[in-house]
């Protein structure tokens, strides 16, 4: 790409229009974000089967705590 004289002109002014000034005093958190929290989807079919969050964390701690750990083998 040529550089021409449009492009190219210094009196160009880089400033941000009035609108995206932002008053960061005014901003607040994000109330839903939350440390170390991770997400995974879930197939239609078992997402169908539990009514909320809390009943599929239950169930796989339920299940973590079933399964036993072997020694490991050296």
């Amino acid at each position: 790409m040529k550089k021409t004289k449009e492009n190219t002109d210094s009196s160009i002014n880089d400033e941000l229009l009035p609108e995206y000034n932002i008053d960061y005093s005014k901003a607040k958190r994000n109330p839903y974000y939350k440390k170390n929290r991770t997400y995974i989807e879930l197939d239609e079919e078992v997402a169908n089967y539990f009514q909320s969050p809390e009943q599929v964390n239950n169930i796989l701690k339920a299940i973590i705590k079933s399964v036993r750990k072997k020694p490991v083998a050296v």
